[in-house]
Order: C-alpha cells, then structure tokens, then sequence
C-alpha cells in the first residue's frame, strides 16, 4: 500500500496566531508533525501552507513544503489543492494530519490508511477512542461518533451521542467504556473523492454541527470508523494547549 501524508499548516490561528512556528521543546510545531508523520510507512510527507515563513521553515528542516491558496475554507479544500498540484492519480491515498497534533502516533497513520485502502466501497476512514468521563461527553469542544457494526460511521456530533435516557438522568459521573466514542481528527480520503468533495456546496447539518465529515454523510458517502490503535494525545488549539504540550517536552 502506498500513500501520501499531506500536513495542512494555516498560519493565521483565531486562538493561536502563528501555530505552527510555535517552539516546543527547541523545535517548531509544524516540524516536529512532519518529524511524526515520517516515521509512518507513508511514501511521501508533504506540508501545504498559505505562509511563506512556514514554507521556508519546512524547506530549512528538509522537508517538502507547497504553498496553497490563503482563502481555502478548510484542510480538505486545502489538501485537495495539494492533490491537483501533485497530480496524483484518483485512487491514491491520502492521510490528513494535522499541523498542530505534534504527538500524534505514526501508528495511527499507517492504520487509517491501511483501513480506507481495506474497503473499497467507503470514501473515507478515520478513527476513534473510548470516552471515560462525563466533562468529555458533555463537552461541545469535543466530537462523537456512533458507527454500526461494521465500523460504518452512522452520525458525528457536538452533543453526547447516543443519549442515556436513564443514565444521564440519575447524574452519575461512572460512564460504562465502550459506550461512547471521542472522533480523532484524522482522515484518509481518495484523491478522486477530494476532488468530488470540496465541489459539494456544504450541507445544511454539517453548518448546524459545524463537522466537515457531515457533508460527505449528506451525499451518501461511507466513512469507515475504528478505535485507535495506539492512544492519541489531544492537539494544540489554545495557550492552554501549547503550555501543556512544553511543559511534556520541557
């Protein structure tokens, strides 16, 4: 199997300007990503950014870097630009990493992509991990997933999904594991369903919940889903974040 990790590294950060050069531990966020996405079985590792100081960045550590649109939307729309400028064929593989997930797994990667590339009838793969706590659940910040049996993804939301009728009501903060499940932000696509996606106009759900994934639910596409394989350390959004990811590497 082969595949491409594609790193989107927006600059400008609402809550963290500058994101991706931020130091951590003697080292930008940006390449320690890269660093973590290269030790994945991934063919090639390529970061897309809107900023020329990132692009230089990544070029001054090795890497190889592609300057991308500054108005894209999203990571898909951006990782899509990527795909066109590389010109890969439609059924390669493409992992979305993201550019602030500085601890994120190479194991992980390599399951994604082994997982998409395992079901040819799914358009997207990404991943989960057991909620343990009632602050997680209820917390809007973090996304859920409810997928059949088959790991076929049935509905990502905000809210605590699915609803404990009788459970919730009692108070309890004991959550029974394997219940709920916390979405990992990683995706694997197809370069040819990426060039179908981002032609979609978003969908009416997907604005409610604000969760790009909805869209493809909207146009009937399969998105497979599968507990990690390796526990995932949560990104960098926040100061908060970034303090805590320092302190880890201090």
């Amino acid at each position: 199997m082969s595949f491409t990790v594609i790193i989107p590294a927006r600059y400008a950060s609402t809550r963290l300007p500058a994101k991706p050069l931020a130091d951590i531990g003697g080292v930008p966020m940006v390449i320690r990503v890269m660093q973590r996405a290269s030790q994945s079985g991934a063919g090639r590792v390529c970061v897309a950014t809107d900023d020329i100081r990132v692009f230089e960045l990544v070029r001054e550590h090795g890497g190889e870097v592609l300057m991308t649109r500054a108005d894209h939307v999203s990571g898909s729309d951006r990782l899509e630009e990527v795909a066109r400028q590389l010109e890969l064929p439609a059924e390669h593989i493409i992992v979305n990493v993201q550019g602030d997930e500085p601890l994120i797994p190479p194991a992980v990667i390599d399951q994604v992509a082994a997982n998409l590339a395992g079901h040819a009838d799914y358009g997207m793969a990404t991943l989960c991990e057991p909620i343990e706590s009632r602050a997680e659940l209820f917390n809007p910040d973090i996304v859920k997933v409810v997928a059949d049996e088959r790991g076929r993804a049935l509905y990502f939301s905000r809210a605590p999904i699915p609803w404990h009728r009788d459970g919730f009501a009692e108070q309890s903060e004991d959550l029974p594991l394997g219940q709920w499940w916390r979405h990992i932000g990683i995706y694997a696509y197809r370069a040819g369903f990426l060039h179908r996606f981002v032609g979609w106009p978003p969908a009416r759900i997907e604005l409610t919940e604000s969760l790009e994934q909805l869209r493809a639910m909207a146009n009937g596409i399969a998105i497979h889903v599968a507990p990690a394989a390796e526990p995932v350390p949560g990104g960098v959004d926040t100061p908060e974040d970034l303090a805590r990811m320092r302190a880890l590497f201090g």
